[in-house]
């Protein structure tokens, strides 16, 4: 079999990988093999832990059977080159795993034939990756600091145009520009975004990319700081020295003020709800165990992975009652795969429960009183006390600004200790108890608790694609948890 990767095709043609694949061809013709299987990961990184590869996995199921799904014997693999097969350790230490597996497996690339059987090879190859994985790493450092050094200067970001901007980024587009101001100030004023956006689809607004406006999307474009002028870089305001934001080459659509009123609004509703007790819930339990969870792993054309988030659909004939699905084209998906919701829980169920019986968590008494509480709380009347004072011109901006960034970033550390204080009390309580398999199934563990430790435990699990078209047997082997490590 040969493999092919190329991480960004800008051309969106595939020109890159089937080049590849000739040179994979030669490389067989070479070495006197014969390619039973090309594989091919389009658009896709190596780099990335959270990019799932749906080729390179299934070709290192094929590698370990030593046989294609027809009974097609393999035995071997072709790629150009080692860092088109993989960037990370732990992805060529199970592609060797799999193709050493039985005995006489070929491994060639470019250069000729590679012995894996030979610890020497195998630790230069392993070598290697690690030397290709400081490169990229390098690179992303030289990434970031340009972006750094853009976001200074307050030149826009590329890609697609703001919604209220023009191609620029920098100049007004009058109707979008008013009517995003508009809800701003409506939101300010009290106004829910449900109504707003019942509004908008009433008059047919679509985003810049001609879609029909969500709640999370309209938040989002409230909340971006590009309203007033301003910019943020991961996850933070940027600031001169003086600790104020710096002012962006594009013309702004609100006052400073306002867009501080519309964050400050916001914020107040971050993070999940944590209980007196040091449970924690999110706003909008899902009525489902997995919903958000699942991910869509068929392919595009483009050769990348769906990836949407699944949804449920109601199915009152199917044994369950429900699919996970996912969602269609219109609605951020593909809309060509679901699966039956009761067996994908009881499977994922069961790979949890038995992860955390392998973990052999270790029992730790946690206080379920988190001592920051009194602490956040003050912070965050005063931090809301000293923007009324700014909005009202009693203190400059030279004031205002230094004292609520150290506020901003201490409020911030104080939630996400409170967060994860909240979820350690609430997996404690439950995963340390010599009989978590019994909670679980006893219904001791609300589904909210039962999300918390999954959510623990996974990124998210990929759902493969059945192929063949019809109904087919339910098969586990699509579902593909993506650990959380140790």
């Amino acid at each position: 079999m040969a493999y092919a990767r190329i991480s960004a095709d800008l051309a969106r043609d595939g020109h890159g990988a089937e080049d590849q694949h000739k040179v994979n061809d030669e490389t067989a013709a070479r070495v006197g093999a014969r390619i039973v299987h090309y594989y091919t990961d389009n658009d896709l990184s190596a780099a990335k832990a959270e990019v799932v590869r749906p080729d390179f996995e299934e070709m290192l199921k094929v590698l370990r059977a030593g046989r294609m799904p027809n009974g097609q014997a393999v035995r071997g693999a072709i790629v150009v080159a080692d860092d088109r097969l993989v960037r990370r350790v732990g992805d060529y230490e199970r592609f060797v795993d799999a193709l050493t597996h039985e005995d006489g497996r070929v491994y060639a690339d470019a250069k000729g034939l590679k012995d894996l059987y030979n610890e020497d090879v195998e630790s230069m190859g392993l070598f290697g990756v690690v030397i290709a994985k400081a490169e990229v790493r390098k690179i992303k450092r030289r990434t970031r600091r340009s972006h750094r050094r853009r976001a200074e200067l307050g030149i826009p970001v590329g890609g697609t145009r703001p919604f209220g901007w023009n191609d620029d980024k920098r100049t007004l587009r009058e109707e979008e520009a008013e009517r995003l101001a508009q809800a701003a100030r409506d939101v300010i004023a009290g106004k829910s975004l449900h109504s707003i956006l019942k509004k908008w689809r009433e008059e047919g607004v679509r985003t810049v990319h001609g879609n029909e406006w969500q709640s999370r999307s309209l938040k989002l474009a409230l909340w971006n700081p590009r309203l007033c002028g301003w910019r943020r870089h991961n996850g933070d305001l940027v600031r001169d020295t003086n600790g104020v934001p710096v002012s962006g080459q594009w013309e702004p659509l609100i006052t400073p003020k306002e867009w501080m009123a519309i964050d400050a609004l916001f914020s107040s509703r971050i993070g999940p709800n944590v209980k007196a007790d040091g449970t924690v819930t999110d706003y909008r339990t899902p009525n489902h165990l997995l919903t958000g969870i699942l991910r869509c792993g068929k392919p595009k054309d483009d050769g990348q992975i769906c990836n949407a988030p699944m949804r449920v659909s109601t199915r009152p004939n199917l044994s369950g009652g429900f699919v996970y699905q996912c969602p269609s084209r219109s609605m951020g998906g593909c809309g060509g795969s679901g699966r039956n919701g009761a067996k994908v829980d009881e499977y994922i169920t069961e790979a949890v429960l038995a992860k955390l019986e392998e973990r052999k968590v270790a029992s730790s008494a946690v206080v379920a009183q988190w001592e920051g509480e009194e602490e956040l709380e003050r912070l965050t009347k005063k931090q809301r006390k000293l923007l009324r004072a700014w909005q009202a011109d009693e203190i400059s901006d030279e004031l205002f600004f230094p004292e609520n960034r150290t506020m901003e970033a201490r409020i911030r550390e104080l939630r996400n200790a409170r967060t994860q204080h909240a979820l350690r009390v609430q997996r404690n309580s439950a995963v340390t108890d010599e009989d978590v398999r019994r909670k679980w199934y006893s219904g001791e563990l609300d589904l909210a608790q039962k999300r918390t430790i999954i959510r623990e435990m996974l990124h998210a699990v990929i759902v493969l694609p059945v192929g063949g078209g019809g109904r087919r047997p339910f098969n586990p082997d699509l579902l593909v948890p993506k650990w959380i490590e140790d």
